[in-house]
């Protein structure tokens, strides 16, 4: 669980304490019946909130599609970020696509992942972050993979980094991007052809 969700489980905490202490309160005469009808629509309400999650995560699942013409297609996700999944080394990473970086830039973890080890790497290089200045390590990375339904693309010995700080989710910069002949972004889709 992030810190965002964190906060929002206890915003709706403390909606929920008013509202259940105001009918308490407003229905002191008889109590039972009163918390019998606070659970009633606290049940409800869990169930709104949950079919609506679910809601979410399968509308959430289809993020990426491919055109008759070979053309991937991604769609925006909740956080307003395009995410892919790309398999790398033959083990999958999931990515945030920055056109921002430079280049393809794996966290510590995912490094791991894909058979690297980031304690043993040679961190020469930095870039500067929001979070202060990182160091990063350049690797090349055997082979990097998209496969989705008939749709394989990849590419051998492609050039990355590693980066040495805190980075959550592995980037996917224009160091990569670059490997497409067109990449464009219609309002929440991402078109990437080859």
């Amino acid at each position: 669980m992030d810190s965002d969700q964190i906060a929002r489980l206890i915003y709706l905490g403390l909606w929920g304490t008013v509202l259940i202490s105001y009918v308490l309160i407003a229905r002191r005469q008889n109590i039972g019946q009163s918390l019998r009808h606070a659970l009633l629509w606290g049940l409800l309400f869990v169930g709104v909130a949950a079919g609506y999650g679910l809601w979410q995560d399968i509308a959430g699942s289809n993020q990426v599609s491919v055109t008759g013409e070979g053309a991937v297609v991604l769609r925006a996700q909740r956080d307003g970020q395009f995410h892919l999944t790309l398999n790398v080394n033959s083990e999958p990473v999931r990515f945030i696509i920055d056109t921002g970086a430079t280049d393809l830039v794996l966290s510590r973890r995912d490094a791991e992942t894909v058979g690297l080890d980031p304690d043993n790497l040679a961190y020469l290089g930095q870039a500067r972050t929001a979070n202060g200045i990182v160091g990063l390590a350049r690797v090349t990375l055997d082979e990097v993979t998209l496969a989705h339904d008939d749709l394989v693309i990849s590419d051998q010995n492609v050039p990355a980094f590693v980066n040495e700080g805190q980075l959550d989710v592995s980037l996917l910069g224009m160091g990569y991007l670059r490997r497409y002949a067109r990449i464009s972004i219609e309002g929440e889709r991402m078109i990437l052809e080859r």
